[in-house]
This record gives structure tokens, C-alpha cells and sequence, in this order.
């Protein structure tokens, strides 16, 4: 078995547990050797091998990272995961932000905040990804307007990207839109993979 890595999930609001109980059942499904920490302070941050985004408020995220100072260690991460809100977070460009909104500005995607509509519009459907087919979420998602040259798609919906990934100067980054830790392990599974290969 390789040794262990240290994977954060970030811990304000949002599927905290519902990430935390995924990447473990992710890990013992690939039989990997990880622990699962949540993620409150810059302190927190040292040492991860990854780091989990859930989704949440996109606002709320920014200003409670920011309060924590959290922002430079976070880009420095080699490994990240961001699922709906986390995906904005990740994104270089962000349509419909409010004021003095900020990102980390890793990820190569021009994202729409909540083009899918208020919380009571939510709604989940079977999608097919180049990982599986899954029972996919949306829960005030956000949609990925525009990837970069580097950017892999790996999901759409009706033409709509939904799901991608970038790899970049030994980084790796996976951005989804909808919430995989509440239908499967599979794109948790995918996720740690890609960080044991480092």
C-alpha cells in the first residue's frame, strides 16, 4: 500500500460530512491509504496532499477563507477538488459575482455563479461522464461557460460542460458543477487516484 496522504475537506458550510464519508468510502474502495480532515484555519491547510471545496455559498466561502487568511496556502495545494460552489472558487473568471468577490484563480473555466437557478429550482437527472454514469445533483449549480485549451471535459449535459479537469505545473484541479458526493464515490474515487499518482 503507498503511503498515506492527508486530504482536506474545507469545513464552513455545505456537504462537509457527506464529502468527508465519500472520500473515505472512496479510499477503502481502492483500497488507499488516506486520512480525512476538516479544514477551518490556515493552520489546518499545512500538509494536505488535497483539498475538498464543497458546494455552499460561493460569497460565504471567499469571505471566510479570506477572514482566515487562508488564500495563499490554498493556492499552493497540489490537489483540488471543488463541487458546485468549489468549482467557482477554482474558476479564473466568474459571470454574476457580487462585489469584491475573489477566487483562487487556478482553473482555466469562465463559470456562470447560480446559472441554474434559485435552490427551490434544483433538480437531479442521470448524466453520462467518461468516468461512469451517475445520478447527478443540482443544487443552485453554477454552469462553465467556457474552458481553456488545457482543460479536459469530462461531462456535459445538453451541451452544457458540467464536469472538467485541468492538470498544470505538476497541479491538478477537478471542477464539477453538480454534487457527486451525494450519488456516488466514483468521482471521489477518480479524484484520488490522480493524487497518488504524484
Amino acid at each position: 500500500m503507498k503511503s498515506k496522504k492527508i486530504i482536506g475537506v474545507l469545513a464552513f458550510h455545505g456537504d462537509v460530512i457527506e464529502h468527508i464519508e465519500t472520500t473515505k468510502q472512496a479510499a477503502k474502495n481502492l483500497h488507499l491509504n488516506i486520512k480525512v480532515i476538516p479544514v477551518r484555519t490556515k493552520d489546518s491547510l499545512h500538509g494536505l496532499d488535497a483539498l475538498i471545496i464543497p458546494g455552499g455559498e460561493s460569497t460565504t466561502l471567499y469571505k471566510l477563507c479570506g477572514r482566515e487568511g487562508m488564500w495563499e496556502k490554498m493556492k499552493r495545494i497540489r490537489n483540488i477538488l471543488g463541487t458546485c460552489a468549489g468549482a467557482i472558487m477554482l474558476a479564473k473568471i466568474i459571470h454574476h459575482k457580487t462585489k469584491d468577490q475573489k477566487t483562487l484563480e487556478l482553473m482555466d473555466i469562465e463559470v456562470d455563479r447560480n446559472a441554474y437557478g434559485r435552490q427551490t429550482e434544483s433538480f437531479e437527472k442521470d448524466i453520462k461522464s467518461s468516468l461512469c454514469i451517475i445520478r447527478a445533483v443540482f443544487i443552485r449549480a453554477p454552469k462553465i461557460k467556457k474552458v481553456g485549451a488545457k482543460v479536459n471535459i469530462i461531462a456535459k449535459d445538453n451541451n452544457e460542460i458540467i464536469a472538467c479537469e485541468e492538470e498544470i505545473g505538476g497541479k491538478y484541479y477537478l471542477a464539477t458543477c453538480f454534487h457527486p458526493e451525494l450519488s456516488s464515490t466514483l468521482f471521489h474515487e477518480y479524484f484520488l487516484q490522480k493524487v497518488f499518482k504524484k
